[in-house]
Protein backbone atom coordinates (compact mmCIF):
# COMPACT_ATOMS: atom_id res chain seq x y z
CA UNK A 1 0.00 0.00 0.00
CA UNK A 2 1.38 3.59 -0.95
CA UNK A 3 0.40 6.99 -0.09
CA UNK A 4 0.24 10.42 -0.94
CA UNK A 5 2.85 12.66 1.70
CA UNK A 6 -0.29 14.48 3.58
CA UNK A 7 -1.84 14.34 6.60
CA UNK A 8 -4.28 11.53 5.18
CA UNK A 9 -7.15 13.84 7.73
CA UNK A 10 -6.18 16.82 6.25
CA UNK A 11 -8.88 18.87 4.79
CA UNK A 12 -9.15 17.99 0.75
CA UNK A 13 -8.70 15.65 -1.69
CA UNK A 14 -5.72 12.49 -1.37
CA UNK A 15 -5.18 9.69 -3.14
CA UNK A 16 -3.72 5.91 -1.64
CA UNK A 17 -2.99 2.80 -3.70
CA UNK A 18 -4.33 -0.26 -2.37
CA UNK A 19 -3.68 -4.08 -4.24
CA UNK A 20 -2.48 -1.91 -7.10
CA UNK A 21 -5.50 0.70 -7.64
CA UNK A 22 -5.58 3.99 -6.92
CA UNK A 23 -8.24 5.02 -4.39
CA UNK A 24 -9.39 8.72 -4.31
CA UNK A 25 -11.18 9.83 -1.51
CA UNK A 26 -11.94 13.94 0.03
CA UNK A 27 -11.94 15.11 3.41
CA UNK A 28 -14.28 17.64 4.89
CA UNK A 29 -15.55 19.01 8.19
CA UNK A 30 -14.34 18.95 11.65
CA UNK A 31 -14.88 16.43 14.37
CA UNK A 32 -15.13 12.06 15.30
CA UNK A 33 -14.36 10.63 11.71
CA UNK A 34 -16.98 9.19 9.58
CA UNK A 35 -16.23 7.54 5.96
CA UNK A 36 -19.32 7.46 4.21
CA UNK A 37 -19.29 5.24 1.43
CA UNK A 38 -21.63 6.57 -1.64
CA UNK A 39 -23.99 4.20 -3.55
CA UNK A 40 -24.99 2.92 -6.94
CA UNK A 41 -22.03 1.11 -7.25
CA UNK A 42 -20.92 3.57 -9.59
CA UNK A 43 -22.64 7.00 -8.82
CA UNK A 44 -20.70 9.55 -8.21
CA UNK A 45 -19.43 10.11 -4.70
CA UNK A 46 -20.30 14.07 -5.10
CA UNK A 47 -24.43 13.21 -4.42
CA UNK A 48 -23.35 12.13 -0.74
CA UNK A 49 -21.87 16.01 0.37
CA UNK A 50 -23.60 16.70 3.79
CA UNK A 51 -22.39 19.93 4.60
CA UNK A 52 -24.47 20.18 7.56
CA UNK A 53 -23.09 17.40 8.83
CA UNK A 54 -19.11 18.11 8.04
CA UNK A 55 -19.69 21.22 10.89
CA UNK A 56 -19.69 18.57 13.53
CA UNK A 57 -18.01 15.54 12.09
CA UNK A 58 -15.20 15.04 10.02
CA UNK A 59 -16.53 13.01 6.43
CA UNK A 60 -13.93 10.89 4.73
CA UNK A 61 -15.79 10.56 1.07
CA UNK A 62 -14.25 7.44 -0.53
CA UNK A 63 -14.38 7.25 -4.60
CA UNK A 64 -15.47 3.75 -4.73
CA UNK A 65 -12.86 1.86 -6.80
CA UNK A 66 -14.38 1.75 -10.43
CA UNK A 67 -16.14 4.84 -9.76
CA UNK A 68 -14.91 8.45 -10.22
CA UNK A 69 -11.31 9.27 -10.61
CA UNK A 70 -10.82 6.11 -8.55
CA UNK A 71 -8.89 3.30 -10.73
CA UNK A 72 -10.48 0.26 -12.13
CA UNK A 73 -10.14 -3.65 -11.25
CA UNK A 74 -8.18 -5.46 -14.31
CA UNK A 75 -12.12 -7.43 -14.72
CA UNK A 76 -13.68 -4.00 -14.82
CA UNK A 77 -16.89 -3.42 -14.98
CA UNK A 78 -16.89 -7.56 -13.16
CA UNK A 79 -15.89 -7.91 -9.90
CA UNK A 80 -17.21 -5.11 -7.87
CA UNK A 81 -18.20 -7.61 -4.57
CA UNK A 82 -18.61 -6.10 -1.03
CA UNK A 83 -15.84 -8.20 0.19
CA UNK A 84 -13.35 -6.17 -2.58
CA UNK A 85 -15.37 -2.92 -1.86
CA UNK A 86 -14.70 -4.22 2.12
CA UNK A 87 -10.98 -4.75 1.49
CA UNK A 88 -10.30 -1.48 0.37
CA UNK A 89 -12.52 -0.06 2.99
CA UNK A 90 -10.75 -1.22 5.38
CA UNK A 91 -7.43 -0.22 3.90
CA UNK A 92 -8.65 2.93 3.72
CA UNK A 93 -9.08 2.62 7.48
CA UNK A 94 -6.05 1.58 8.43
CA UNK A 95 -4.27 4.36 6.13
CA UNK A 96 -6.51 7.18 7.89
CA UNK A 97 -4.24 6.07 10.65
CA UNK A 98 -7.03 6.51 14.01
CA UNK A 99 -8.28 3.49 16.18
CA UNK A 100 -11.50 3.60 15.13
CA UNK A 101 -14.14 5.36 12.69
CA UNK A 102 -17.84 5.54 11.88
CA UNK A 103 -19.03 3.99 8.96
CA UNK A 104 -21.84 5.97 7.06
CA UNK A 105 -23.77 3.78 4.07
CA UNK A 106 -26.07 5.17 1.33
CA UNK A 107 -27.82 2.91 -0.62
CA UNK A 108 -25.37 0.34 -2.24
CA UNK A 109 -22.79 1.61 0.04
CA UNK A 110 -25.35 0.29 3.00
CA UNK A 111 -24.74 -3.02 1.60
CA UNK A 112 -20.94 -2.22 1.87
CA UNK A 113 -21.20 -1.06 5.59
CA UNK A 114 -22.89 -3.72 6.90
CA UNK A 115 -20.82 -6.12 5.44
CA UNK A 116 -17.79 -4.66 6.58
CA UNK A 117 -19.14 -4.04 10.45
CA UNK A 118 -19.78 -7.51 10.01
CA UNK A 119 -17.02 -9.26 8.93
CA UNK A 120 -14.47 -6.65 10.03
CA UNK A 121 -15.66 -4.96 13.21
CA UNK A 122 -12.66 -3.84 14.94
CA UNK A 123 -12.16 -0.91 13.94
CA UNK A 124 -15.58 0.58 13.37
CA UNK A 125 -17.25 2.64 16.39
CA UNK A 126 -20.77 2.66 14.82
CA UNK A 127 -22.35 1.89 11.70
CA UNK A 128 -24.73 3.84 10.00
CA UNK A 129 -27.21 2.44 7.25
CA UNK A 130 -28.84 4.70 5.20
CA UNK A 131 -31.28 4.10 2.67
CA UNK A 132 -30.01 0.50 3.02
CA UNK A 133 -31.55 -3.26 3.04
CA UNK A 134 -30.60 -7.00 4.41
CA UNK A 135 -30.95 -8.11 0.61
CA UNK A 136 -31.05 -7.66 -2.96
CA UNK A 137 -32.61 -9.85 -5.35
CA UNK A 138 -36.01 -10.79 -6.45
CA UNK A 139 -37.84 -10.16 -3.38
CA UNK A 140 -36.27 -6.30 -3.44
CA UNK A 141 -36.78 -5.85 -6.89
CA UNK A 142 -40.56 -6.84 -6.60
CA UNK A 143 -40.68 -4.11 -3.08
CA UNK A 144 -39.00 -1.33 -5.34
CA UNK A 145 -41.53 -1.68 -8.59
CA UNK A 146 -44.91 -1.60 -6.29
CA UNK A 147 -43.28 1.43 -4.48
CA UNK A 148 -42.51 2.85 -8.07
CA UNK A 149 -46.17 2.41 -9.00
CA UNK A 150 -46.95 4.50 -6.29
CA UNK A 151 -45.06 6.60 -6.95
CA UNK A 152 -46.19 6.92 -10.98
CA UNK A 153 -50.29 6.94 -9.24
CA UNK A 154 -49.11 9.45 -6.46
CA UNK A 155 -47.29 11.79 -9.82
CA UNK A 156 -49.71 10.65 -12.38
CA UNK A 157 -50.16 14.17 -13.97
CA UNK A 158 -46.51 15.19 -14.06
CA UNK A 159 -45.11 15.97 -17.02
CA UNK A 160 -41.88 14.63 -16.53
CA UNK A 161 -43.28 11.20 -15.40
CA UNK A 162 -42.93 9.30 -18.95
CA UNK A 163 -38.82 10.29 -18.60
CA UNK A 164 -38.78 8.29 -15.25
CA UNK A 165 -40.43 5.22 -15.73
CA UNK A 166 -38.54 5.14 -19.68
CA UNK A 167 -35.49 4.66 -16.89
CA UNK A 168 -36.21 2.33 -15.19
CA UNK A 169 -37.50 0.07 -17.86
CA UNK A 170 -33.65 0.59 -19.47
CA UNK A 171 -31.80 -0.53 -15.91
CA UNK A 172 -31.41 -4.29 -17.18
CA UNK A 173 -30.31 -2.84 -20.94
CA UNK A 174 -27.27 -1.05 -19.44
CA UNK A 175 -23.93 -1.60 -20.70
CA UNK A 176 -21.62 1.56 -20.89
CA UNK A 177 -21.36 4.98 -18.73
CA UNK A 178 -23.00 7.25 -20.95
CA UNK A 179 -26.00 5.22 -21.00
CA UNK A 180 -26.12 4.40 -17.02
CA UNK A 181 -25.21 8.25 -16.51
CA UNK A 182 -28.29 9.10 -18.84
CA UNK A 183 -30.67 6.24 -16.91
CA UNK A 184 -29.64 8.13 -13.36
CA UNK A 185 -30.74 11.26 -14.71
CA UNK A 186 -33.43 9.79 -15.75
CA UNK A 187 -34.39 8.30 -12.33
CA UNK A 188 -33.59 11.11 -10.12
CA UNK A 189 -37.28 12.40 -9.81
CA UNK A 190 -38.55 9.08 -8.46
CA UNK A 191 -35.74 9.22 -5.49
CA UNK A 192 -37.22 12.15 -4.07
CA UNK A 193 -40.53 12.84 -2.12
CA UNK A 194 -41.70 16.05 -4.32
CA UNK A 195 -39.02 16.21 -6.73
CA UNK A 196 -41.30 18.04 -9.12
CA UNK A 197 -42.20 20.21 -6.58
CA UNK A 198 -38.96 21.68 -5.47
CA UNK A 199 -37.38 21.24 -8.46
CA UNK A 200 -35.34 24.40 -8.56
CA UNK A 201 -33.45 23.28 -5.40
CA UNK A 202 -32.65 19.56 -7.25
CA UNK A 203 -32.60 20.30 -10.97
CA UNK A 204 -28.84 20.96 -10.54
CA UNK A 205 -28.03 17.37 -8.95
CA UNK A 206 -29.86 16.23 -11.44
CA UNK A 207 -28.39 17.80 -14.49
CA UNK A 208 -24.70 16.89 -12.83
CA UNK A 209 -24.91 13.72 -12.14
CA UNK A 210 -22.60 10.84 -13.67
CA UNK A 211 -22.36 7.59 -13.30
CA UNK A 212 -19.68 4.65 -13.89
CA UNK A 213 -21.31 0.75 -15.76
CA UNK A 214 -20.93 -1.95 -12.83
CA UNK A 215 -22.06 -5.14 -13.86
CA UNK A 216 -22.61 -6.22 -10.40
CA UNK A 217 -21.24 -9.35 -11.82
CA UNK A 218 -17.95 -10.92 -10.29
CA UNK A 219 -14.56 -11.81 -12.27
CA UNK A 220 -16.76 -15.24 -12.94
CA UNK A 221 -19.55 -13.36 -14.45
CA UNK A 222 -21.92 -14.98 -11.76
CA UNK A 223 -24.10 -12.63 -10.36
CA UNK A 224 -23.33 -11.43 -6.66
CA UNK A 225 -25.95 -11.61 -4.51
CA UNK A 226 -26.45 -10.53 -0.82
CA UNK A 227 -28.77 -11.68 2.01
CA UNK A 228 -27.54 -10.88 5.10
CA UNK A 229 -30.95 -11.36 7.57
CA UNK A 230 -28.85 -14.94 8.87
CA UNK A 231 -26.13 -12.51 9.90
CA UNK A 232 -27.48 -9.50 11.00
CA UNK A 233 -28.60 -10.83 14.79
CA UNK A 234 -24.45 -10.91 15.32
CA UNK A 235 -23.76 -7.17 14.59
CA UNK A 236 -21.71 -5.87 17.50
CA UNK A 237 -21.26 -2.51 16.64
CA UNK A 238 -23.35 0.41 17.29
CA UNK A 239 -25.90 0.63 14.52
CA UNK A 240 -27.92 3.73 13.59
CA UNK A 241 -31.12 2.95 10.62
CA UNK A 242 -31.99 5.73 8.63
CA UNK A 243 -34.79 6.01 5.69
CA UNK A 244 -36.78 8.33 3.95
CA UNK A 245 -40.47 7.27 4.03
CA UNK A 246 -41.18 7.94 0.57
CA UNK A 247 -38.17 5.76 -0.17
CA UNK A 248 -38.42 3.40 -3.45
CA UNK A 249 -35.28 1.71 -3.99
CA UNK A 250 -34.70 0.81 -0.20
CA UNK A 251 -38.10 1.36 1.67
CA UNK A 252 -39.44 1.91 4.75
CA UNK A 253 -40.03 -2.57 4.60
CA UNK A 254 -36.31 -2.73 4.62
CA UNK A 255 -35.52 -0.03 7.10
CA UNK A 256 -37.34 -2.05 9.68
CA UNK A 257 -36.58 -5.33 8.96
CA UNK A 258 -32.71 -4.20 9.34
CA UNK A 259 -34.10 -2.65 12.67
CA UNK A 260 -35.74 -5.49 13.97
CA UNK A 261 -32.78 -8.15 12.88
CA UNK A 262 -29.48 -5.72 14.17
CA UNK A 263 -29.67 -6.12 18.11
CA UNK A 264 -30.27 -2.16 19.94
CA UNK A 265 -30.22 -0.49 16.50
CA UNK A 266 -32.05 2.54 16.61
CA UNK A 267 -33.87 3.59 13.92
CA UNK A 268 -35.17 6.83 12.11
CA UNK A 269 -37.96 7.23 9.26
CA UNK A 270 -37.21 11.17 7.64
CA UNK A 271 -41.09 11.53 6.80
CA UNK A 272 -40.45 14.36 3.91
CA UNK A 273 -38.01 12.26 2.30
CA UNK A 274 -37.11 10.11 -0.32
CA UNK A 275 -33.90 8.03 -1.00
CA UNK A 276 -31.98 11.88 -0.75
CA UNK A 277 -32.68 12.55 3.16
CA UNK A 278 -29.43 14.63 3.31
CA UNK A 279 -30.56 16.66 0.83
CA UNK A 280 -34.33 16.83 1.24
CA UNK A 281 -33.96 17.27 4.96
CA UNK A 282 -30.36 17.97 5.69
CA UNK A 283 -30.91 19.53 9.53
CA UNK A 284 -32.72 16.76 11.08
CA UNK A 285 -30.42 14.06 9.21
CA UNK A 286 -27.62 15.51 10.77
CA UNK A 287 -29.12 16.22 14.12
CA UNK A 288 -30.00 12.41 14.09
CA UNK A 289 -26.69 10.96 12.89
CA UNK A 290 -24.14 13.36 14.48
CA UNK A 291 -26.08 12.52 18.15
CA UNK A 292 -25.45 8.87 16.97
CA UNK A 293 -21.89 9.33 16.25
CA UNK A 294 -21.02 11.45 19.06
CA UNK A 295 -23.04 9.62 21.55
CA UNK A 296 -21.05 6.10 20.60
CA UNK A 297 -17.70 7.82 20.25
CA UNK A 298 -18.67 8.79 24.01
CA UNK A 299 -19.41 5.32 24.99
CA UNK A 300 -16.13 3.89 23.36
CA UNK A 301 -13.73 6.04 25.20
CA UNK A 302 -12.14 5.00 28.18
CA UNK A 303 -12.16 7.59 31.53
CA UNK A 304 -9.02 9.00 30.38
CA UNK A 305 -10.68 9.92 27.10
CA UNK A 306 -8.50 7.38 24.96
CA UNK A 307 -10.54 5.17 22.59
CA UNK A 308 -11.45 1.88 23.22
CA UNK A 309 -12.78 -1.23 21.25
CA UNK A 310 -15.64 -2.52 23.62
CA UNK A 311 -17.20 -4.65 21.12
CA UNK A 312 -14.63 -6.64 19.25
Amino acid sequence: MTTTATDPLAAGTHTVEIDGVVQRYHVHGTGPVCVAHSGGPGIDWEYLRMPALERNLTIVYPEPIGSGASGRLPSHPHGYTRPRYSRFLGALIEHLGIPEVHLLGHSHGGFVAQYHALHHPERVAGVVLYDSAPLTGPEHAAEAMRLVRLFAARHSGRPGLPEVLAAFEAVPTLSDDAGTTAVARGLLPAYFADYWGREREFAHLRASVWATHISGLDEDLTPHAIDDRADLGSLTVPAFVVVGRHDVICGVRWAEELHRLIPGSQLLILENSGHFGHIEEPDAFSRAVTRFVTTAARSTASPSGTPRSSHI
